[in-house]
């Protein structure tokens, strides 16, 4: 540790780097604040707590900000009017969400007051991730305020290169590498997981985890020796509610009469036990006021009651077995999917699981529809997008259309990390495509819907995937202190209360493509990961078998209404040739034939179009300006210009030859208007192209040969450094 005017800095080697931590120089307004460097990434985390408390809430208000900001690597914006980072990047609210699922289950969630995690991102050196990072300085932050949570955890990132385990590890690797881990918790427990794997099997998957909670512990070390080194501060006392007359009537009606209504065989669908609930707080209203409770006390005691009904539904899992549908334990709600619902779309699949309805749609474009991405961590383009929306109506709600939420962009995240991994190449398929899954009814893991529902949709499309994939949610249900729990298969509304988890699991038959953990414990030990991991695979394969007997493999022909892609190789040095000069040739092509092209610098032109006339016309098109002319080709030429000596004849767009007045005619030729004029369209031979990239041509040669004409006799010349040897007839007497 060093110390300077009240600024403390502490550091640590670290999968082989430095972790640096510096408390005391920024932001000391803020409750409490820290300063995180690994290599040259440095990441400001701020923790406030508002002083006024929230008396009109039931909920836990707590806000994660993950801010990007350019010139942390050094850029400027590429907007030309707008400079100044806007709203976030989905990348930004992504690493926030993860970062707010870590920490948010170790709060006292009876606290009322304004919580907010801001994370600025203030310098990125492109090898080390700022989102692990992120979650570091939030964790250590959190610990040491003086906010009542129950840390400290810990956060890394781990891929798998060559068949080993690397702890963050660089973007270059993790590229390289089939293995994308992000493990937050303690030693010995994990609480989030975020991950995209490359078909890792679930055997592979556990080590992996395993190895994360090594790699954590030395970190928790580190946090717990700076906690001793600082000056303390005193921690917030959250009050505990006391029991009064209300509540205690409220436990005893719902004693007597919650299970019954919770657990009626004849409530089949989530707004059947919803409503019987509703009936039943009307009745528990009544029954308050009858024993002289004020009835506003009485009401908001009532909004109380959904503890008491997530607790029943999960004691009667854990003592009983028992679910609130009556299924068995890893038994999966009914499922359906279908294909080609939409006579217009490119491609389109329904997948139907209990209440939980996901549809999506395929959209293929060209190339030049890939997303550019212009951020902090990446820049380049994009070519696979999927896009997720949760509308009110899903769940028989009304709200507000205000685009997508930070959720929708999760879910969408999710399944699209699922399915990249079987997604063709750009070579083999040089399409961009867009997958949009709409949740059309919800209950229960509608990201693991859209998994299925794209894995559907872009076989209807005729992408060529390689294997299907599909996805489960894995839940959860223990008492407080974990001494006791079960895990069970396809969670739905009521079965994800506290002490319970979401445990999604996506990927083909061969292994695992994505992951992601919410927990509402303190963590979950390896006994249940690994239980998880393997009711995730047994219920995976029984969700493609039902893709499998509804769509077996991507069609054979695209949809008639998706744009045909053709990608053709060109000499780089005839790009100017395609393009010319200012655009004159692309744009004349384009406005000609109706279609689109896109080159690359290393010579790829892709030609796309929804009319295949068209498409043929503007590949010839290209063809002929990049052909490069041979010795011995005919062509039909135009001839364009004429001189006394010949004429200039348009082989190829672009591409001109001289036929020589000698090569005219096998008859002698006294002016070249004699033989050809401007506009004439004539066979022509090329007989030479000389050093300097001349087309010399012939059209005489193209002609049959008058029979008049003889053959020239052949005479045999021998050379020597002196030039032509003369025939002994002419040779001079030496002197």
């Amino acid at each position: 540790m060093e110390k300077q005017k009240n600024v403390y800095h502490f550091s640590m080697e670290w999968a082989g780097r430095k972790l640096s931590i510096e408390r005391g120089r920024l932001a000391n307004q803020a409750t409490y604040s820290l300063k995180v460097q690994y290599g040259d990434t440095v990441v400001l985390g701020t923790v406030v707590r508002s002083k006024n408390q929230r008396e009109d809430i039931n909920y836990f208000p707590l806000m994660v900000d993950y801010e990007e900001k350019l010139y942390a690597a050094g850029k400027i914006k590429g907007s030309r009017f707008i400079k100044r980072e806007g709203r976030p990047t989905d990348e930004a609210i992504l690493n926030g969400r993860m970062v707010d699922r870590a920490i948010r289950p170790l709060f006292n969630d009876k606290d009322r007051n304004d919580i907010q995690v801001i994370l600025s991102i203030l310098s990125i050196d492109q090898e080390n991730l700022p989102g692990v990072i992120s979650l570091i300085a939030a964790s250590f932050a959190l610990y040491l305020s003086p906010i009542d949570w129950k840390g400290p955890i810990g956060g890394v990132q781990i891929g798998r290169l060559d068949g080993k385990f690397i702890a963050n590890p660089t973007y270059e690797e993790l590229e390289k590498g089939d293995l994308d881990l992000i493990i937050a918790g303690t030693g010995k427990k994990i609480i989030m997981i975020e991950a995209g794997a490359k078909e890792v099997n679930e055997e592979d998957m556990f080590e992996a985890m395993e190895f994360a909670k090594k790699q954590i512990s030395p970190l928790l070390d580190f946090l717990k020796k700076i906690a001793e080194e600082l000056p303390k501060q005193k921690k917030i006392q959250i009050k505990e509610e006391e029991k009064n007359s209300a509540l205690t009537l409220m436990e005893k009606f719902l004693e007597d009469n919650l299970e019954k209504h919770l657990f009626d065989k004849n409530l089949k669908t989530k707004m059947e036990r919803k409503e019987a609930l509703d009936i039943l707080k009307e009745d528990l209203l009544q029954y308050l006021i009858a024993n002289n409770i004020e009835e506003d006390d009485a009401k908001t005691t009532i909004k109380k009651m959904d503890k008491y009904v997530y607790s029943s539904v999960s004691q009667a899992i854990i003592k009983r077995e028992q679910r609130v549908d009556g299924r068995k334990m890893n038994e999966i709600r009914k499922i359906s999917s279908e294909v080609a619902l939409l006579p217009r779309t490119h491609g389109s699949g329904l997948f139907n699981r209990g209440e939980t309805q996901v549809m999506s749609v395929v959209t293929l474009g060209p190339p030049s529809a890939e997303q550019i991405l212009d951020g902090m961590e990446k820049n380049g383009t994009k070519r696979y997008m999927h896009h997720y929306n949760f509308p009110p109506f899903s769940v028989g709600e009304t709200g507000f259309m205000r685009g997508p939420s930070r959720r929708d962009i999760g879910h969408g995240a999710l399944a699209e990390k699922a399915l990249l991994p079987v997604l063709p190449n750009r070579d083999d398929f040089p399409y961009t495509i867009r997958v949009v899954s709409e949740t059309l009814s919800s209950n229960g893991s509608s990201s693991m819907g859209a998994v299925c529902g794209s894995t559907l949709s872009l076989m209807d499309a005729g992408v060529p995937i390689k294997k299907p994939v599909a996805g489960i949610a894995i839940g959860m249900s223990s008492n407080k202190d974990m001494s006791e729990w079960k895990i069970i298969t396809d969670i739905q509304d009521l079965e994800d209360g506290e002490g319970g988890m979401d445990f999604k699991v996506a990927g083909t038959r061969d292994g695992i493509t994505a992951i992601q953990l919410d927990t509402k414990t303190l963590g979950i030990n390896s006994e249940i990961t690994k239980q998880a991991l393997q009711k995730a695979l047994e219920a995976r394969l029984k969700i493609l078998n039902v893709i499998e007997d509804t769509i077996k493999k991507p069609r054979k022909e695209l949809s008639k209404y998706a744009p045909r892609v053709i990608s053709l190789k060109i000499n780089p040095e005839k790009i100017r040739t395609v393009i010319g000069p200012g655009g004159k040739m692309i744009n004349k092509i384009i406005d000609e034939t109706g279609v689109n092209i896109d080159i690359e610098d290393d010579g790829t032109v892709f030609i796309s179009s929804v009319d295949g006339e068209s498409m043929d016309k503007a590949v010839q098109w290209v063809k002929n300006l990049t052909h490069e002319v041979k010795t011995g080709e005919l062509y039909q030429g135009t001839v364009k210009r004429i001189m006394d000596f010949g004429a200039f004849v348009e082989v190829l767009p672009g591409q001109e030859g001289l036929v020589h007045i000698s090569e005219l005619s096998y008859e002698r030729t006294n002016k070249v208007e004699d033989v050809v004029k401007i506009g004439d369209i004539i066979p022509v031979k090329v007989i030479e192209i000389d050093k300097v990239g001349r087309i010399n041509l012939s059209y005489k040669d193209t002609q049959p040969k008058p029979d008049h004409i003889k053959e020239k006799p052949f005479i045999k010349k021998t050379f020597n450094n002196r030039g032509p040897r003369r025939n002994s007839f002419n040779k001079k007497p030496r002197r």
